[in-house]
């Protein structure tokens, strides 16, 4: 398969990345220091980037920003980011994406605990999280060439935990091996329209 993984540099991405370039032919887009430049918060950019990797199996999105605050610092224009970047940004990876994959291909979006167990400060991200879950249900009805559409939801992964652990207290870290797995069903399985939920 011809996969592009969009986020392949970050923390998760990395590890995703490893292992399916072990029998795929993987292409690693971001925003900078990337084999393909892409920034999913700009859809003249998802566009662009499209047309020069031309037709793909798979696309996994796993990329997108939203502001991380206390509720009472939260202006409009901040919860702005998250609805440009994450939420839209990967409503965009399918609408325009699904024009350049084969039949039968698939598209993996990502979004995290937080759409089901928030903590304090994200009401922008568990909002677009949640937002996620329902469009990918929904898109699933609808989208053609029998694509498939996953969304992957992953914990605070191993990786992430020095960085992340202060604000997830008491969660269990969620080993890498799994987070790399789910990737692995929504891509490899036939699963469609699938909140793949990893936790713990």
């Amino acid at each position: 398969m011809k996969i592009l993984i969009i986020g392949g540099n970050g923390t998760i991405g990395k590890r995703v990345s490893n292992y399916f370039e072990q029998n795929h032919e993987v292409l690693i887009g971001g925003r900078t220091n990337s084999e393909v430049i892409i920034d999913i918060a700009d859809s003249n950019s998802i566009t662009s980037a499209l047309k020069k990797v031309g037709n793909l199996d798979a696309i996994i999105c796993i990329a997108g920003e939203a502001k991380w605050d206390k509720f009472d610092n939260m202006s409009e224009e901040d919860y702005y980011i998250g609805l440009k970047s994450k939420l839209m940004g990967q409503v965009n990876i399918v609408r325009l994406g699904r024009k350049f994959l084969n039949p039968k291909g698939s598209i993996t979006l990502s979004t995290g605990i937080l759409a089901d167990d928030p903590v304090e400060k994200t009401t922008s991200a568990a909002m677009v999280n949640g937002a996620i879950h329902s469009f990918v249900k929904a898109v699933d009805l609808e989208i053609e060439n029998e694509i498939r559409v996953n969304v992957v939801s992953l914990g605070m992964v191993e990786d992430a935990y020095d960085k992340y652990k202060d604000y997830f207290p008491g969660h269990n870290p969620v080993p890498m091996k799994k987070a790399i797995n789910a990737y692995v069903r929504s891509v490899e399985g036939k699963g469609r329209g699938e909140i793949i939920r990893y936790y713990e």
